[in-house]
């Protein structure tokens, strides 16, 4: 499988008009092939089933490059799986070098969450996240609330799983004033998920910080709270 066979079966599920569209919608400046999502899922599971890891870090690595919308969306599918052995640790590496690149929402999110796994399986690697949120780059800054939203859903955390929500917590809180509508629909978004799993904790947060919310973000927030 080389990054040519890859691109040419998806070109095969181009779909008429459908590039011109995502271009529209997206409003970033790549190119699009018009590849329907569930078709680039069935492309990657082959390509995930038939390739060793090794040559599945290549395929990404060269198919992120190309900066092709539905190549990087690939990229990060086919790196996207709960157990990675003997060692993840070149996966995270890989995602993690891609960081600085998000330059939409779609893709971030989609690299994200092959980075959720990795970050799962070694927390210790939320020191990395850290830094991110300090970053000039605002994908850089929002990306450490999307990868990082498994945090979010434990009902019944370990004293470990509490000591990272907080710790998250923290980072959400410094981002409270920044005006760009991602980075406040981040942290909105991570305190939705919170909501449904710690409304107690929440509610804290907006109590401290939502003032500093914008109006739209804190109502997203608090969508889900208990009434």
């Amino acid at each position: 499988m080389t990054l040519d066979d890859a691109l040419s079966q998806l070109r095969a599920k181009t779909e008429p008009g459908r590039a011109e569209q995502m271009a529209a919608y997206h409003k970033i400046d790549r190119p699009y092939l018009g590849v329907a999502n569930p078709d680039t899922d069935i492309l990657v599971r082959d390509w995930r089933q038939a390739l060793d890891l090794a040559k599945r870090l290549d395929l990404a690595r060269d198919l992120w490059t190309t900066n092709i919308f539905e190549a990087r969306v690939a990229a990060a599918k086919l790196l996207t799986q709960a157990r990675i052995k003997p060692s993840d640790a070149d996966v995270w590496r890989l995602v993690a070098s891609w960081v600085p690149d998000f330059d939409s929402w779609a893709i971030a999110d989609h690299a994200c969450m092959a980075g959720q796994r990795r970050l799962t399986a070694d927390p210790a690697r939320l020191d990395t996240v850290e830094t991110w949120t300090t970053s000039d780059h605002m994908w850089t800054r929002r990306a450490a609330l999307v990868i990082t939203l498994p945090w979010t859903k434990q009902n019944h955390p370990t004293p470990e799983e509490t000591a990272a929500r907080d710790r998250i917590l923290g980072w959400a809180a410094g981002y409270v004033s920044d005006p760009d509508w991602f980075i406040q629909k981040s942290v909105a978004w991570w305190l939705r998920d919170l909501s449904k799993h710690d409304p107690d904790r929440t509610r804290a947060f907006l109590a401290a910080h939502g003032d500093q919310m914008k109006p739209f973000a804190r109502k997203e927030a608090a969508r889900h709270l208990p009434a």
